[in-house]
């Protein structure tokens, strides 16, 4: 009984697997546009493009924006939202949700030092830093709040309670009655103590426009 070789076995296997292919109709590699082409080609070795660009995301509006554009210019205030606090509604937030960390009377707890005092050391060698002894302008006070407090839980304050907040560690600071109400005017009317401790940088390097063209 003669053999059959392995080459001519394997060219009758391959010679049926391309007519399968071929007979699938609308299925497989074989499957064909209406002009004839197989899909995936739009001529001998050419990839067919793509019938539409890859959507890449959306165009977002101001309204997506608004909640993560929070900056506060604290020089004038710009950019403090709606909202007000008094000092003794600070005192009672305070209680509730800072005195863990900073201790009664914001002087200091188990994660903190104190936040009150210190005003005028900025001139001594010995100087104390809190909010009232460091801060050129008051809005710093509700910026950080509200973007850090509690630690736990940033940003979880509305801004009635961080403008509360705000004033009663004014108060605490000697800088505000115990009878104030804080909202974006009068909270940026607060002169603080150090506003006028701070230098500008007006060193020619620090405003350098970088050559383009022309330069040597």
């Amino acid at each position: 009984m003669r053999s059959v070789k392995p080459e001519l076995i394997l060219a009758c296997v391959a010679g049926a697997l391309v007519l399968a292919g071929c007979a699938a109709g609308g299925g497989g590699m074989a499957a064909k546009t209406a002009s004839g082409i197989p899909l995936g080609m739009t001529g001998p070795h050419e990839v067919a493009a793509l019938p539409d660009r890859p959507k890449f995301g959306r165009p977002i509006s101001e309204a997506d924006i608004a909640p993560w554009n929070i900056d506060i210019r604290t020089p004038d205030g710009l950019g403090l939202p709606p909202g007000r606090g008094s000092v003794a509604e600070g005192k009672t937030v305070y209680d509730t949700k800072c005195i863990a960390c900073h201790g009664a009377d914001a002087k200091g707890g188990a994660m903190f030092g104190t936040m009150v005092g210190g005003i005028g050391s900025f001139t001594t060698n010995a100087r104390v830093l809190t909010p009232g002894s460091m801060y050129p302008y008051a809005p710093i006070i509700f910026d950080y709040v509200r973007r850090a407090m509690p630690m736990d839980r940033p940003q979880s304050l509305s801004a009635n309670e961080v403008y509360a907040v705000t004033a009663y560690l004014l108060n605490l600071n000697g800088l505000v009655p115990a009878g104030a109400v804080m909202d974006a005017a009068s909270l940026t009317a607060v002169k603080m103590p150090n506003r006028d401790g701070f230098l500008i940088d007006d060193r020619p390097d620090s405003a350098a426009t970088r050559c383009m063209s022309n330069c040597n």
